[in-house]
């Protein structure tokens, strides 16, 4: 079978598309056809600088993968030949809290990843995608959209009537606006582009800033707020952004922090004055996966794609990553 893999510094254009050996399934392992990758800026950053984050040459990039299960090893139960399958971000980490152990099973990093025509994968680190939706939709689903499920849901208790906030139009935020319309929320969500804006408006956001022509966005989301804040934001800026993100939060509020796209500190104490909940999220867990498809499930979501890539071009997907033109997510087909 064919994967693409890192095999140096090079960035990008240096991923090799290689010939490896098929693998089969040991016990309580399944063998997945990858039928689509989807990309995320974890995996370009990967790619970019394979030397901070550990990784040991050749490694096949990207964390999410979705397609069809064609064997499986002994003691399997919950898959057969022909389901249609979605690889968890995380291989070991199926319910509770992270733990260092999770953290060495996420693929595309610690372990081989999905950018490749097959994958092998632990019946615990596998779901079942909904009916609904297509390989290519299901493929976003492991990263980006069971991360906003984890930040609005798991740790902001996000309900209807609440307001959340999402910065920029990429795949977090984007999918995050889709649940948070699901569950009745309000949504507030910026970018620098009018044209992306009347998207995200099509999408059901409630209010949109412009933070180029607004940079002090933070005054705009609480005058949209009477004052009081929002009461969940997704922050995929990091240190560049924080600051405002807390002046827009409300009083006890959550703040998700998921990106470091921005440099730059913060003052704690504003963290502490307004007894905000400031929580690091990376991902989620197995159990959250099973909870997010069924929701999908039952309100027919479908993820915004906005380009697939074929196999033979997946380097071009990373270049549009880095370009940030996108709204939603970027996907490779194989």
């Amino acid at each position: 079978m064919r994967a693409y893999e890192i095999v140096s510094d090079g960035g990008v254009d240096a991923l090799a598309l290689n010939e490896r050996r098929s693998s089969q399934p040991g016990k309580g392992e399944i063998l997945v056809s990858i039928r689509a990758s989807s990309i995320n800026y974890r995996d370009l950053s990967t790619i970019e600088d394979p030397a901070s984050r550990g990784v040991v040459y050749p490694l096949i990039p990207n964390s999410d993968g979705a397609g069809e299960v064609i064997a499986v090893g002994d003691g399997v139960t919950g898959f057969k030949a022909g389901d249609r399958v979605a690889g968890c971000f995380f291989q070991n980490w199926s319910d509770g809290r992270i733990s260092a152990a999770a953290m060495a099973s996420a693929m595309g990093g610690p372990i081989d990843g999905m950018l490749a025509e097959e994958a092998l994968l632990n019946e615990a680190g596998a779901v079942h995608i909904p009916a609904h939706l297509s390989f290519e939709e299901a493929a976003t689903l492991p990263c980006a959209a069971l991360t906003a499920w984890n930040c609005l849901l798991e740790q902001g208790r996000l309900k209807a009537g609440n307001t959340a906030l999402f910065l920029g139009t990429g795949g977090v935020s984007i999918i995050g606006l889709q649940i948070a319309k699901m569950v009745g929320a309000r949504a507030i969500i910026t970018s620098s582009s009018d044209a992306k804006l009347e998207r995200a408006r099509d999408l059901g956001a409630d209010e949109v800033i412009n933070y180029r022509q607004n940079p002090d966005w933070q005054a705009q989301v609480l005058e949209k707020t009477d004052g009081v804040g929002v009461d969940v934001t997704i922050e995929t800026g990091g240190g560049g952004t924080l600051e405002k993100t807390i002046e827009a939060t409300r009083i006890g509020g959550t703040i998700s922090l998921i990106g470091v796209l921005t440099g730059g500190t913060i003052n704690p104490a504003a963290v502490m004055r307004k007894s905000i909940r400031l929580q690091g999220v990376y991902v989620g867990n197995r159990q959250m996966f099973e909870d997010m498809n069924a929701a999908f499930t039952v309100n027919q979501v479908h993820p915004v794609i906005d380009r697939v890539f074929d196999f033979e071009d997946a380097r071009a997907a990373y270049h549009a990553m880095r370009a940030a033109g996108h709204f939603g997510k970027l996907v490779v087909m194989i």
